[in-house]
C-alpha cells in the first residue's frame, strides 16, 4: 500500500547528480517511485529505498562516484511520484471505480474516467482531493462503500475534498470529509512536525522548496518577524533549522494560531517565539528585525510599510517578499541577461526579465517607504529572486530577497 509521508533521500551536488543516480540505480538503492528534485542551492535530492539505507556507506559512495563532491542523507516529505507511478495510481483508482459501478449495474464512460483525480495531497493517513474531481452525482449516491474502496486503493484511512476557499478574510478552506470523522492531521516536512485541522487551515505542499531554502539560512543571533505565520510554515524552519534567536509570528486566524501554538510546542521551540494575534498593520513593534518574512500571495504589498517599520534602523536587514508575478502572453527577453541572481533550477528561464522588472520596481518602492517612515535615505540591493512554483498559466509565485541598508 502507498502512503505519502517522509522518505530518505541522498542530497548531492547538481553537477554530480547524474553520476550518483546511475550508481544508486546499479546498486538497487534508487527509489524509482519518486522524482528527483533540483534545489536553488545547486543540489539535487535523490530518493533512496529505506530498507537498504543502513547498507549505504556514504564515505565509500563519495570515493567511488566523485571524490571532490559531497553527499548526505536527508529526510523530506515524499516528492512527486514519477509519471509512471502517478499513472498507475490513477489507473488503479479508475479500475476500482469502474469495477464498483459495473457491479451495481451502472455504465462506465469516458466522462466518469475523467472525473477520477490523478493527484492529491496526503497528510499522514488522510488524502485531500482538490476541487474539480468526483463531481458526478454517482459517487455520492454510492457513498461510503465507494470512498472505502478508494481509501483502500490509496492505502489510507481517511478521505476529504476541498471545494473552495472562503472569502472570510482568513482563507478558510471549505472541506468535506468523505471518509472518517476526525479532520485533524499530522504532516512532516524536513524533520518539522505540523499538526492542524484540514477543515480549518490551509497547507500548501507546493511551498516545500521555499521551506527547505529557509532551513538552509544561517540566522544565528538574528531576530525574525513572520508577518503571515499561518500554522508555522516558515516560522518553524526559521527556528528549527536556521536557528534564529527569536521569531515574532503574526497571524489573525484563530484556528491557525491554535495550530501554531501546538506546532511550536511539539517542535520544542515555543520559548523562542512570540505570537502576535490580529492585524499585523496594528503590530506595536519597530526597529528590531534582522529579517522580515512576507509570505502572502498573490501580494504582500499591504505588509510592506509594516516590514519597513520593523527593520533595525541602525543596521537594516533583509525582506523576503512573496508575490505572484504575471508574465505577458507575448514578451521578448532582453538582449543582455540580467546580473540579478535568480535561482537556476527554474524551468521558466524565459520569465526572468519579468521577475527582475517586478523586483526592481519593488526595490524602488521599498526605498521610498523607508525614507517616508524613518526620515533617512536607504539603499536596497536585490540579493536573489526565488521561483517557488507556477501558480497558474503565466503566473509565477516568486520570492524577492531584498537587502535594505541605511545610508
Amino acid at each position: 500500500m502507498w502512503k505519502m509521508d517522509v522518505i530518505p533521500c541522498l542530497k548531492v551536488p547538481q553537477r554530480h547528480a547524474q553520476l550518483y543516480r546511475k550508481y544508486l540505480l546499479s546498486q538497487g538503492v534508487l527509489d524509482r517511485k519518486y522524482c528527483a528534485q533540483k534545489h536553488s542551492d545547486e543540489t539535487v535530492i535523490l530518493p533512496v529505498v529505506a530498507s537498504v539505507l543502513a547498507q549505504l556507506d556514504l564515505v565509500a559512495l563519495k570515493e567511488h562516484v566523485a571524490q571532490d563532491s559531497f553527499c548526505e542523507i536527508v529526510d523530506i516529505q515524499a516528492p512527486p511520484l514519477s509519471k509512471e507511478k502517478v499513472k498507475s495510481f490513477h489507473k488503479r483508482l479508475a479500475e476500482t471505480a469502474q469495477s464498483l459501478l459495473v457491479s451495481k449495474g451502472e455504465t462506465w464512460s469516458e466522462d466518469l474516467e475523467r472525473d477520477i483525480p490523478s493527484r492529491w495531497q496526503c497528510h499522514g493517513d488522510l488524502v485531500l482531493f482538490s476541487e474539480g474531481c468526483f463531481t458526478n452525482a454517482i459517487w455520492k449516491e454510492i457513498g461510503s462503500e465507494f470512498w472505502t474502496a478508494v481509501a483502500l486503493t490509496l492505502g489510507v484511512k481517511r478521505l476529504a475534498q476541498i471545494k473552495k476557499i472562503s472569502h472570510d478574510g482568513y482563507r478558510t478552506p471549505i472541506v468535506t470529509m468523505l471518509l472518517g470523522d476526525s479532520s485533524y492531521v499530522t504532516h512532516i516536512d524536513n524533520h518539522i512536525r505540523y499538526e492542524f485541522d484540514v477543515t480549518k487551515c490551509m497547507f500548501s505542499s507546493g511551498n516545500i522548496t521555499e521551506k527547505l531554502r529557509i532551513a538552509s539560512f544561517d540566522c544565528i543571533g538574528e531576530t525574525v518577524v513572520d508577518l503571515y505565520a499561518g500554522i508555522g510554515y516558515f516560522t518553524l524552519p526559521y527556528l528549527v533549522h536556521a536557528k534564529a534567536a527569536y521569531v515574532h509570528a503574526c497571524e489573525w486566524n484563530p484556528d491557525a494560531i491554535k495550530a501554531l501554538q501546538r506546532n511550536l510546542q511539539i517542535n520544542g521551540v515555543s520559548d523562542r517565539c512570540t505570537i502576535h494575534q490580529g492585524d499585523n498593520r496594528q503590530l506595536p513593534l519597530s526597529d528590531l528585525a534582522d529579517r522580515v518574512n512576507l509570505g502572502l500571495i498573490p501580494s504582500s504589498e499591504e505588509g510592506w510599510p509594516v516590514a519597513c517599520r520593523l527593520l533595525k534602523r541602525g543596521t537594516g536587514g533583509i525582506l523576503h517578499i512573496h508575490h505572484n508575478v504575471t508574465t505577458p502572453l507575448h514578451h521578448k527577453p532582453p538582449e543582455h541577461s540580467s546580473a540579478i541572481d535568480v535561482n537556476k533550477g527554474s524551468s521558466n528561464q524565459r520569465d526572468m526579465p519579468v521577475w527582475t522588472a517586478w523586483a526592481s520596481d519593488t526595490a524602488g518602492r521599498i526605498c521610498t517607504l523607508l525614507l517616508d517612515i524613518t526620515g533617512n535615505e536607504w539603499k536596497t540591493n536585490i540579493k536573489h529572486i526565488e521561483h517557488v512554483k507556477t501558480y497558474a498559466p503565466h503566473i509565477s509565485h516568486v520570492v524577492l530577497d531584498l537587502e535594505c541598508k541605511p545610508l
